[in-house]
């Protein structure tokens, strides 16, 4: 881009006189790290994408892998990263799924799947995490996150349940909402993987209106 700055009224400026080379922006603190999170969820967004290595993600960026650890100590730091976003993103919503008033426990059941599926729709990347695809090769602490993150899932899951077996009559309402937690979960879970693994062509929300009629 040619520089638009003129000379001092006065000034004349030498024809051989270099133009000044363009300053590169630093980033602002914080601002770099999640760069390269949004570089390693879009990489992850690739469909068919191999592991992730540092030098591929330094080359998206055009920094050195150097400059990648000098905001994380590791690749497993930037995964948690990731994992971080996934738990708040989704929890932060869930809270306002059991905080509104006038809902039954299967109806917020049913919101929390859609709530899911919604957000492994909207990152393609990240639905790669959280079903483990993105982990294998990596630390196996993150697959133990993701592990608690649905174990999560499903005790809310069954905490909203128990009350609407109880209100149903069940005479086992915390067996009855354990079963139909664990199978919601595992509902859920499924159209994720499915989602993943098909190159992110089929989408984990075909059909899902009448499938959780059918099951919540």
């Amino acid at each position: 881009m040619q520089n638009e700055e003129t000379a001092a009224p006065g000034v004349e400026t030498p024809a051989d006189t270099p133009a000044a080379a363009p300053t590169r922006k630093r980033p602002k603190p914080g601002e770099r790290r999640v760069q390269i999170l949004q570089a390693l969820a879009a990489m992850l967004e690739q469909p068919g994408a191999e592991r992730v290595t540092t030098a591929a993600l330094a080359a998206r960026l055009e920094v050195s892998e150097a400059a990648l650890y000098r905001h994380f100590a590791s690749k497993a730091q930037m995964f948690e990263g990731l994992i971080d976003f996934i738990e708040q993103s989704v929890f932060t919503l869930v809270n306002q799924i059991l905080e509104r008033e006038g809902a039954t426990g299967s109806q917020q059941a049913a919101r929390i799947l859609v709530l899911l599926v919604q957000f492994a729709e909207r990152n393609p990347g990240m639905t790669r995490v959280m079903v483990g695809d993105a982990l294998v090769f990596e630390n196996e602490r993150l697959q133990q996150r993701m592990n608690q993150f649905f174990d999560k899932i499903e005790a809310t899951l069954r905490q909203v349940l128990r009350g609407a077996a109880a209100a149903d009559g069940s005479a086992t309402p915390s067996v009855d909402a354990q079963v139909r937690a664990a199978a919601l979960t595992a509902f859920v879970v499924g159209q994720l993987q499915r989602f993943a693994r098909s190159g992110f062509r089929r989408a984990p929300s075909e059909h899902l209106e009448a499938t959780i009629a059918l099951i919540v």
